[in-house]
């Protein structure tokens, strides 16, 4: 058979060849650092025959591969030792994939529990596992047998995955006494891998429904290098100090009432004002670029959300009510209420672009399990924005969005990454419209020279869509921005404009949002900044510290003076020692604090202490004003 590399050299083998023996073939040193590999782009055993001619590239631990195989083979061994420890008669197994920087897996357990304080043991009979280096084998049996082989060891949760797998043959990975139901692929040995970390444990309903049983799920994480792991570690600790969730209503800025409003957020004074300040700022760049704003009902008649295509392709996930026996639905998304904008006028080909562009509040329904502070909500607000133009015009209208969203992101000082998703299996038209809407955006993307992955099947329901990646302070990325293109609601919804001959012709719809959700995004600022919000964002941007209050009506003169200016600021009067209140506005993440006493009283002058800890003494008041519009006018 012929093997094609990633060089494009052509080798000839024998059929059956694994690819572990092609690496030795190729070199010792190659074969000694190999994990897996890519056969047909397809993730391949080391271990497992080629029996036909391939394209076929050798993964290491360095190639962005393998983790997907190590990791993999990392859940299979933390399953391995939850069987030893609670007995293989008692686990159930659920699933155990790999995620984005780790594994885990869903066990049901006859009457034990399994707490945070049993990770220790588990991760010890773990590293026994790994220490006795135990070949992994992969093999296949008809799903009859299957079926049987599971049944026989009273897995019952994989018993239900079989029957619904629809090959013939159905693939297991065993490693001494433990055996699991596995696509794989998996590395060689289970001493190949050392460097792991059990995270966490949590509940999860089996395949996410909560009909059906509640199972124990134990996150980890592998790497490839302790260096690796360790700085993940690091990373997370880090997080766990950023955790929105906790910084949110400790600054005052947001809290969540559950038992009232699950997955909708109510946002305190200094909230809203980070929130005023992100609005100002995308509507400022909006209107540069030609956008004019609009307000869109919250609450519309069921049959608009039919003729979208939302009631067919989004229905479980909206709100609905009822008066006078009319249905409404609370929207899920702005898009149809621009259409009717678009729709209340006739269009000519020369009024296009139209750039409506709205902050809507939508409403979606996430399940309870889901929810994560404002990262995951059911209520938010999107500055959501629809062009309707004509398909000469496509390339020059996503480009300039792609514009608007890299001036967006510049003040947060985040970089980003795009990506393409391509239609999904429940989709809205025909498959020649959808590849006619994908190849347009793709080549805007190579056109303007933006690095882009393809995310196959993750599309919108009704287009192909780029979104934008955001890496944070602590290398996290979020996904924020997007842009979709759309054929299928135009027509849906018979929207037109009069071409220049007279003819009526169909927009293309471009859907976009910049920071995506208002909401999560400030989560994702909250924890980007730790809460210290740049000078422009700080809810209180100065606070005026008195050392005794004797000096409380120079420090009365001085916050007029700023409040006049348009500074942010607070006065802390309260009959504490100067060091309480300095700590107190650090706690609180102030940038500025002005320190009042005898000798600022005597100069006219002021002293100043940044929340770094650094100081300036003997500041003109005006000096300092003007040196805090500077910096508020750049964003900074």
């Amino acid at each position: 058979m012929r093997v094609t590399f990633p060089d494009g050299s052509i080798k000839e083998f024998n059929r059956g060849i694994t690819p572990g023996e092609i690496a030795k073939n190729i070199s010792e040193g190659l074969f000694r650092n190999a994990v897996g590999a890519l056969v047909d782009g397809k993730l391949w055993d080391l271990n497992r025959p080629i029996e036909f001619d391939c394209e076929l590239k050798i993964i290491t631990k360095k190639d962005k591969e393998a983790p997907e195989i190590y990791r993999h083979t990392m859940s299979h061994i933390l399953a391995q030792a939850v069987m030893r420890i609670y007995g293989a008669e008692n686990v159930r197994l659920g699933i155990g994939p790999t995620i984005e920087n780790g594994f885990y897996y869903d066990f049901d357990i006859v009457n034990a529990t399994i707490k945070e304080e049993d990770l220790e043991k588990i991760e010890k009979e773990m590293k026994k596992i790994i220490k006795e280096d135990l070949p992994i084998e992969r093999f296949e049996l008809p799903k009859d047998e299957a079926i049987k082989l599971m049944k026989s060891k009273g897995q019952i949760y994989k018993v239900e995955l079989i029957k619904e797998i629809e090959d013939k043959k159905v693939s297991f990975y065993k490693q001494g006494e433990f055996v699991d139901l596995c696509r794989g692929p998996h590395l060689p040995r289970t001493g190949m891998i050392k460097h792991f970390k059990l995270l966490s444990v949590s509940g999860a309903y089996w395949r996410g429904s909560e009909k059906n049983p509640m199972l124990q799920r134990i996150y980890g994480t592998s790497f490839a290098s302790k260096e690796e792991l360790d700085n993940y570690l690091r990373m997370i600790e880090e997080a766990k100090k950023r955790d929105h969730r906790k910084l949110g209503p400790k600054l005052g800025l947001f809290f969540i009432n559950s038992e009232v409003a699950a997955g909708m957020p109510i946002f305190l004074p200094k909230g809203a004002t980070i929130l005023n300040e992100l609005m100002n700022f995308s509507r400022e760049l909006h209107k540069k670029y030609g956008y004019t704003e609009v307000i869109t009902p919250l609450v519309m008649n069921v049959k608009l959300w039919h003729q979208s295509g939302h009631w067919d392709h989004y229905k479980e996930n909206m709100y609905f009510t009822e008066k006078e026996e009319i249905e409404y639905a609370i929207k899920p998304m702005n898009c149809p209420g621009h259409i009717l904008i678009y729709k209340n006028n006739v269009v000519s080909y020369r009024d296009l672009p139209i750039r409506l562009f709205e902050f809507g509040k939508v409403h979606r329904y996430e399940r309870s399990g889901v929810l994560h502070g404002l990262l995951r909500v059911r209520a938010f607000t999107q500055d959501d924005a629809h062009i309707f133009c004509r398909q000469d015009q496509i390339e020059e209208e996503v480009s300039k969005v792609v514009k608007l969203i890299d001036e967006l992101y510049k003040p947060f000082g985040f970089s980003y990454r795009a990506t393409l998703s391509t239609m999904p299996e429940d989709h809205m038209g025909d498959e020649e419209t959808w590849n006619k809407a994908t190849d347009a955006l793709k080549k805007v993307l190579e056109d303007i020279n933006l690095n882009f992955d393809i995310a196959e099947g993750e599309g919108a329901f009704y287009g192909p869509k780029v979104d934008f990646h955001v890496k944070d302070s602590l290398g996290r990325e979020w996904q924020c921005a997007t842009i979709q293109l759309d054929f299928q609601m135009p027509e849906r919804f018979e929207i037109s404009y009069v071409d220049k001959d007279g003819s009526e012709k169909r927009p293309v719809m471009i859907h976009t949002a910049k920071y995506g959700s208002l909401e999560r995004f400030f989560g994702i600022l909250i924890e980007h900044f730790a809460g210290a919000f740049p000078l422009w964002l700080s809810p209180i941007q100065v606070i005026i510290l008195p050392v005794s209050d004797k000096f409380v009506d120079y420090a009365e003169e001085i916050y007029k003076i700023l409040e006049d200016n348009n500074i942010r600021v607070s006065l802390d009067d309260r009959n504490e020692t100067l060091g309480y209140k300095i700590r107190d506005a650090q706690i609180n993440k102030i940038p500025y604090m002005i320190i009042v006493g005898e000798k600022e009283v005597e100069s006219g002058k002021i002293s100043i202490r940044k929340r770094d800890g650094s100081e300036q003494k003997d500041i003109l008041i005006g000096e300092f004003i003007e040196d805090l519009k500077n910096i508020i006018k750049d964003r900074r």
